[in-house]
Parts: C-alpha cells; sequence; structure tokens
C-alpha cells in the first residue's frame, strides 16, 4: 500500500498505538505491489469482519503487530505531526498512499477541499469509497500525471514509497510534476538511527549491506496470507533535505515528532 477512525459515525475508539512503542512507527506505511493484504484487512474491518491485526516483521526488527484501527482514526487521534500536514494542506490536494481515506476525509469533509486520493491497493480504494472520499483511484504515483495540485500529501511516511535512496531524485522530480505554480509537497519520514545498538563511545553499530541505513525489508501477515519481502525507505531529514536540494526543491522542517520522526514541506524553487 503506498501506504496506509470511523470518522463519520464516530464509532472508533480511541487509539493510543502511535506512542505505545516507538518501534512500531516502522509499520505506519507500507508498500504491496503483488499481494493486497492490507486492503483486504481493512475491507474486513470496514465491513464489520475484524478479527485480528496485521503482522509485520522487517530486515531490523521482529514480529509485532499492526492494529487495523489505526488506518481508521480521526482528526484528534493523529499524532501531531499527520495534524499540521492537514492544516498546511491547501487548494487541490492529491493525497499519496491514501489507505483508508482518514486523511481525504478530513480534508474534503472538514477543510472542504478538492482531494483526489490514489492507492495501489484496490480493497483500500474500496474503503475509501464505501467511507464517503468521492475522488478515488487505484494508481501508482509514479505512473500518474493526469492533473496537477497545489498540495501532493504522503503521510504514514509516503517517502518510503521510494524504496532505496537511488531512487529519490527520480521519485522528487516525477512529484514536480504534479505541482502547481506555488505548489507544495508535505511528507513525514524518520530517523530509525534509534533501532540500532549503541555502542560505548555513542555511536551505533550499523550493518555495512544497505546503501543508508534507512534502506530496511518489508513482509506482512494477515490471516493465513503472506507478503513477499518488499523494500521501503526511511531518510533523515539531513538526507532528504541534501536530496531536495540537489534536484531543486526548497526543503522546510515543520514539525519534529517525539519518535525520531519529522514532517517536512518541500517547494520547487523556479529556475
Amino acid at each position: 500500500m503506498q501506504a496506509d477512525s470511523d470518522f463519520e459515525n464516530g464509532s472508533l475508539k480511541t487509539c493510543d498505538y502511535y506512542s505505545r512503542n516507538t518501534k512500531k512507527h516502522l509499520q505506519y506505511r507500507v508498500l504491496m505491489k503483488k499481494k493486497d493484504i492490507i486492503g483486504k484487512a481493512l475491507l474486513d474491518f470496514q465491513q464489520g469482519n475484524y478479527t485480528e491485526d496485521i503482522i509485520t516483521e522487517t530486515s531490523i526488527s521482529e514480529e509485532d503487530t499492526l492494529p487495523l484501527p489505526y488506518f481508521f482514526r480521526s482528526y484528534d487521534e493523529m499524532p501531531p505531526i499527520e495534524q499540521k500536514a492537514l492544516q498546511l494542506a491547501r487548494g487541490k490536494v492529491l493525497d499519496v498512499g491514501c489507505g483508508a481515506g482518514s486523511h481525504a476525509l478530513y480534508l474534503q469533509c472538514e477543510k472542504k477541499l478538492e482531494v483526489t486520493a490514489i492507492d495501489t491497493s484496490p480493497g483500500a480504494v474500496e474503503v475509501c469509497r464505501e467511507r464517503g472520499v468521492k475522488q478515488v483511484l487505484v494508481q501508482d504515483v509514479m505512473q500518474y500525471d493526469n492533473e496537477k495540485f497545489d498540495t501532493v500529501l504522503l503521510l504514514m511516511n509516503g517517502l518510503g514509497i521510494c524504496g532505496r535512496l537511488k531512487n529519490i531524485s527520480g521519485f522528487l522530480n516525477h512529484l514536480r510534476t504534479l505541482l502547481r505554480p506555488g505548489g507544495q509537497i508535505l511528507l513525514d519520514s524518520s530517523d530509525i538511527i534509534y533501532m540500532f545498538d549503541g555502542d560505548d563511545d555513542g555511536g551505533r553499530w550499523i550493518p555495512s549491506y544497505p546503501d543508508y541505513y534507512g534502506e530496511i525489508e518489508f513482509q506482512m501477515r494477515y490471516k493465513k496470507e503472506q507478503s513477499n519481502n518488499f523494500p521501503w525507505l526511511y531518510a533523515d531529514y539531513n538526507t532528504l533535505q541534501n536530496a531536495a536540494i540537489s534536484n531543486g526543491f526548497g526543503c522546510e522542517l515543520i514539525l519534529e515528532g517525539a519518535h525520531y520522526d519529522y514532517l517536512a514541506r518541500l517547494q520547487d524553487i523556479p529556475g
């Protein structure tokens, strides 16, 4: 899922999942290319068949649980970084990796903005439609070039879609083609350096096999179905800023979270 509250009827109980365990931040945004595991899980939850959560495992962590109610959170249940991003969203908005549609619904219903929501998960898109998102498509953002927007929104670690650091230039340059003049990209990511063991000198033991320590492999399981491994990227802010500047973007650190996460805004620098 470009990955990623029962908003209208208020039936969801308060979810404190975000603050319980910093390692769970790894789970919030995931990309499923072959098996629509998240889509099936979200549909089960939406249609009243919620019996279990998604199990995730990464190349740097053991099995953990990704609770389905988190995808259905209300604005008040969202972490401050997501709330701030929604506050800053303006004009015509593209919500990339819309998941169950909680961000799109807030922008559409509360801020009265024109929102196009996209996700590679057919199940997630069906959930968005059932919840009332007006314009939602099964679409990979890298193949999307239909319209231009004032805000491109990538939450729940939207930068992860890159998969690898070497892909970030192509990713950012494609997003540029989706922006209207003066448009903005709002995205969040995390510095996952805290996931690695420290040494006596204050350094970190980082494996040498990835090109960058924020490149990890994900695997997911729901009920009896298991995904293949797939890559996901977490970038510290300095790495994102360097990539943005080298590709002609201004990069602004908007807000830092409590779990090594942050919200950034990128804007094209006319050249």
